[in-house]
């Protein structure tokens, strides 16, 4: 039995058909990802196969977003092509997301930092520390990726943050680093170095506003805790 392709399907079930008839917004997510994919195996068609692999991470896109290609060989018909065409779709809605309200420059709390962030950092097996560069009116100037780190720790050098401030005339800064663990509890070296950024810019008029930990769905705002 071979397996049927997108078009041999019952008119009913082609999702390519319905998104012309209807629109995008009419289809489910794994109708969207049938798409994609063009058929599924010899037991399924795209749309039931995708179904299942959507289920297998609890119907959320944000997980799907995480899974590699060995994770979608765990599902009959779907090979590297295929799992690499979803991981490229995924990678774009994640790139459009963080293109989205550009008029919104203005960073007036803690919030505002997370969802430039997250779309950034939440995916990341290691650890990356950034900077975020304000102007007086707390409008972003830039944000910058000081370092990358291993699994558990990142380095971030004092020097290099302020560096990035003076040639950019910011006169304000964000530290935003990720916790892979998911986690976001600051630890001692993150406490210490906050404080020793918090100091240094100082001596150059530049102030430190807040230092974010970054997880998938939650962070710590060290200015909301009262800590800085």
């Amino acid at each position: 039995m071979e397996k049927l392709n997108i078009n041999q399907w019952a008119e009913e079930d082609r999702p390519r058909e319905k998104m012309m008839q209807k629109g995008a917004e009419a289809l489910s997510d794994a109708e969207l990802l049938a798409i994609l994919i063009g058929s599924g195996n010899r037991e399924e068609t795209a749309v039931a196969l995708m179904q299942r692999v959507l289920a297998a991470c609890g119907n959320d896109l944000n997980q799907l977003g995480k899974w590699e290609v060995h994770d979608f060989a765990r599902f009959k018909g779907l090979g590297p092509a295929k799992s690499i065409t979803i991981m490229a779709a995924l990678e774009l809605g994640k790139r459009r997301k963080r293109q989205e309200r550009p008029e919104r420059r203005t960073i007036r709390s803690s919030i505002d930092i997370y969802e430039l962030f997250h779309p950034l950092l939440c995916d990341l097996p290691t650890e990356e520390f950034w900077v975020l560069l304000l102007n007086q009116a707390a409008k972003v100037i830039d944000k910058v990726r000081i370092s990358r780190g291993g699994i558990d720790q990142t380095t971030a050098d004092v020097r290099t943050i302020l560096r990035e401030a003076l040639l950019q005339r910011a006169v304000q800064i964000v530290l935003i680093h990720n916790h892979p663990s998911g986690n976001p509890r600051p630890s001692n070296d993150d406490r210490h170095l906050t404080e020793h950024v918090k100091k240094a810019a100082q001596t150059m008029n530049i102030r430190l506003t807040d230092h974010l930990i970054v997880t998938d769905g939650k962070y710590y705002s060290f200015n909301d805790e009262g800590v800085l």
